[in-house]
């Protein structure tokens, strides 16, 4: 028998579907709803008796690479946690550069064949051996060394290319966060007998204060705890959940433009190790297919967002945050 529930007055579908541990699509689906407007006392079907087939068909178990073909809603992390791979072999697999997939791509979802048989060909004649060149590699660094940033760096990037690290480039550039822009000159190496010095000036981009942290981004947040949900909201009478983000990073020193859950989402990159303070966090399929709520990472698995209940602090081991889960990105520091 199909479970069922009374819709009571202060009710939503988002916060419905959060006690029932499913989607708002699957409300709308199983009750024939066409909006989301629904009224006291309407009795709602929550759940079907049998189980739902996942969106994501499972793959036969054959001998042969397996495929997939995405379909609205569908996300790389989605998919991998589906067919128990990674997003990182998804990438490979099908040679993608980013995580961005549309509906009716063929992915493949298992390893490829690698015992495909190559016609032979007849064996060129060796050439004349030529002194091999070896790859291209960052310079090393010299002794007082500094590097300018340039779009698209990071602390983590920067690094790696130079061979010290993170807690090095920040302690002789006397950072307090993971924050950097394009024109910043970072100091690599210190010369030797050569004491810290601040790093050279240089002009603040415009829209960003030189006071923004992460400490700045939580602590803005955590103030905005209770306030209400307002569809569209982005000042102190209600927000909705992208509207909070506009507002929380601009008073913390950083100028951002208004924009949606997926504005936000174009304007930042996948963090593929620990995500650190101040990151967004995204969440697929909440009221509607794709990315559609993000909130802040305030660190110990847990994060703060304009939910349908208000600005409130939640984790990401609820069953519902878990299930609906994307991904931790970071916005892009050059912009």
């Amino acid at each position: 028998m199909a479970a069922t529930y009374k819709v009571k007055k202060g009710d939503s579908l988002w916060k419905i579907a959060n006690k029932y541990d499913t989607s708002v699509t699957n409300l709308k689906k199983l009750n024939n709803l066409k909006s989301d407007t629904i009224k006291p006392n309407q009795v709602l079907t929550v759940s079907k008796s049998t189980k739902t087939v996942s969106s994501v068909s499972t793959a036969k178990n054959t001998s042969t690479t397996k495929t997939y073909t995405v379909k609205k809603g569908d996300s790389l992390s989605k998919i991998a946690n589906t067919y128990k791979v990674t997003v990182a072999n998804l990438k490979s697999w099908n040679h993608l550069k980013s995580n961005i997939i549309y509906p009716g791509d063929k992915l493949k979802v298992s390893k490829p064949n690698s015992t495909t048989t190559q016609p032979k060909t007849p064996a060129a004649k060796p050439a004349s051996p030529k002194p091999s060149t070896p790859a291209k590699s960052p310079t090393p660094p010299v002794a007082g060394t500094t590097y300018t940033v340039k779009s698209g760096d990071s602390l983590s990037k920067i690094s790696k290319d130079f061979g010290v690290s993170i807690a090095e480039l920040k302690k002789l550039n006397k950072l307090t966060s993971d924050m950097i822009y394009v024109g910043q000159k970072l100091i690599i190496k210190q010369q030797a007998g050569q004491t810290t010095t601040p790093p050279p000036k240089v002009d603040t981009p415009a829209g960003l204060d030189t006071s923004f942290s992460a400490k700045k981004v939580i602590d803005e947040a955590k103030k905005l705890v209770g306030i209400p949900y307002v569809w569209g909201g982005s000042t102190l009478n209600g927000f909705d959940c992208s509207g909070f983000i506009y507002y929380v990073y601009n008073n913390a020193g950083l100028s951002l433009p208004r924009t949606s859950s997926e504005g936000y989402y174009s304007r930042s990159y996948y963090v593929t190790k620990s995500p650190q303070q101040g990151d967004f966090v995204f969440f697929t399929d909440t009221y509607k297919s794709g990315i559609s709520h993000l909130g802040i990472y305030i660190g110990n698995n847990q994060f703060i967002h304009a939910s349908s209940d208000g600005v409130q602090l939640s984790s990401l081991d609820n069953s519902y945050w878990k299930s609906h889960f994307d991904g931790f990105k970071r916005l892009y520091e050059a912009e």
